[in-house]
């Protein structure tokens, strides 16, 4: 398709194929799915969107920790998962519930992990554990990739982290690190305009995120993460690019946070709700449903059929994740290092004496 090469990330043009009024405006660059394949596209986008709106009622209800909504996310994730492989490595920030159920991760497992259970992050795919650390993991990312590279292996990393993470130093190494070495790896950028409390106009000077490449030697693409059209064409090119060992692209995805920071945050404080409500109409999923209306693929009897189907796989993956067996406390040392060290022994023999002595289960 030529669209990364060619692309001027100087420019305030992005990339867009499915205007949000469900209209082709770049048709040549769609790609070719059948009704059936959008159809289960949007019923993934409904069931991860349902299973985000579980895990906010179950940390309002105690039986889960804070967490961080998806919503208006859909389509950077599901696109980009789409234009990849299962065997690639992903490593997520902390907003990357779509991209982690999508490259194999269990539902329950990803519930597992936000109820406060470590063996939540021991999931039969090839992701990562959560990186709360802002701008950390794009660094994992690269050094893994440089890994597969040295040991000629055909599989690529892609880091997922959003605009804030572009203005710490880690994440310019890493970029840097990518670049003089030709890594397979991809940086996604989800930039939902907001860092916490912070807008993306008071972040940066630059015109867009993705020209922040350009100092790294490695192309930067700025593409409307609502359009998962456009998500994944860019993604496509992106993941062959690395394979055949052009080395990294950054991807800007712009999309629009919907809910709060996380289920600790109030951004009616900072944030007008009259920006929110204006950008409802770009929802990546009500995008999708429009196109799907206009080739005649939706229907009311279709969604309520989608929406009982999610509720009975969200229902189950609850049960399931509430049921597992709760952690042991010493289980913290049990799998840190592969043989404990002299000092983390001692702590341990404390720990377990601590608990024999004032508590029933070690």
């Amino acid at each position: 398709m030529g669209l990364i090469d060619s692309a001027n990330p100087l420019s305030d043009k992005m990339i867009q194929v499915l205007d949000h009024e469900g209209n082709f405006v770049r048709p040549a660059l769609a790609a070719k799915w059948d009704d059936k394949t959008l159809r289960e596209i949007y019923e993934n986008m409904v069931f991860l969107r349902m299973a985000d709106q579980k895990l906010i009622s179950l940390q309002r209800q105690g039986r889960s920790g804070s967490y961080p909504s998806i919503e208006g996310h859909e389509a950077c994730q599901i696109g980009s998962s789409l234009a990849i492989k299962k065997t690639d490595w992903i490593f997520p920030a902390f907003r990357e519930l779509a991209i982690c159920y999508m490259q194999g991760m269990e539902l329950e497992k990803i519930f597992l992990y936000w109820m406060g259970n470590e063996w939540g992050s021991n999931a039969a795919a090839n992701v990562f554990p959560v990186s709360i650390t802002v701008g950390g993991h794009p660094l994992h990312a690269t050094g893994y990739a440089w890994a597969l590279k040295l040991q000629k292996k055909p599989d690529i990393t892609v880091s997922y982290f959003g605009d804030g993470a572009t203005s710490t130093g880690d994440f310019y190494e890493a970029m840097n690190f990518a670049g003089v070495l030709k890594i397979p790896t991809i940086f996604f950028c989800q930039n939902n305009q907001w860092a916490i409390s912070t807008p993306c106009s008071k972040q940066t000077a630059a015109k867009t995120l993705a020209q922040k490449a350009l100092a790294c030697g490695i192309p930067g693409i700025q593409v409307d993460g609502n359009d998962i059209f456009a998500v994944y064409a860019v993604m496509s090119e992106a993941s062959e690019r690395a394979r055949k060992g052009l080395g990294a692209t950054l991807i800007e995805a712009v999309t629009y946070r919907f809910g709060n920071h996380t289920t600790a945050d109030d951004a009616k404080k900072y944030r007008p709700q009259k920006e929110v409500d204006a950008m409802r109409k770009f929802d990546p999923m009500l995008r999708l449903r429009l196109l799907l209306q206009k080739k005649n693929a939706w229907d009311e009897k279709f969604e309520k059929e989608v929406i009982a189907r999610s509720e009975e796989k969200v229902r189950a993956a609850v049960e399931k994740a509430e049921g597992f067996p709760k952690p042991k406390p010493k289980e913290i040392f049990d799998y840190l290092y592969e043989k404990l060290t002299p000092a983390l022994e001692e702590q341990k023999a404390y720990l377990l004496n601590h608990l024999k002595t004032y508590c029933s289960t070690p």
